[in-house]
Formats: structure tokens, sequence, C-alpha cells
């Protein structure tokens, strides 16, 4: 499960994250492209646009499913 107080500091503010303990795979940025980008000299993603219609939801939600570390998260604000 992703650690809200171990966010990467390149996420943009809101619900959903990504922790250090994130290793690159790229399947959140295949899974939803529009709100997950790589920090390509760190080797991980982060979210670099909070979802804001039912399509990107359903994507970042598959996303948190499909990552194999669980480093995506959603803190509830």
């Amino acid at each position: 499960m992703a650690d809200p107080n171990d966010k990467v500091a390149d996420n943009v503010p809101g619900k959903w994250y990504v922790d250090s303990s994130c290793i690159d795979c790229d399947v959140c940025r295949t899974t939803a492209p529009n709100n997950f980008k790589a920090n390509e000299d760190e080797g991980y993603s982060f979210v670099s646009k909070q979802p804001d219609n039912d399509e990107e939801l359903a994507q970042v939600a598959e996303a948190i499913e499909s990552c194999p570390v669980e480093a995506i998260g959603s803190d509830g604000e």
C-alpha cells in the first residue's frame, strides 16, 4: 500500500500520488497517460495531473490495481 508520508516531490497537489517505492515499470503511464509522467533522471513515475473526469478516474483506478509494488495511493483529500 502506498505511503502518504513518502510521496515523491514531483506529484501535483491533490488526492492521488505516487510514493518512493515506485520502480518506474511504466504501467501507470501506459494505463493513465494523461495523469502520470516519468522522472527519468531519478527513475520513478509521479502524478502529473489529477484526474478530472470519469474516464481519467477509471484509468487511475486501473493503474492502482495494476501497480506491481502498490506505489500509487489516494489520501482521501
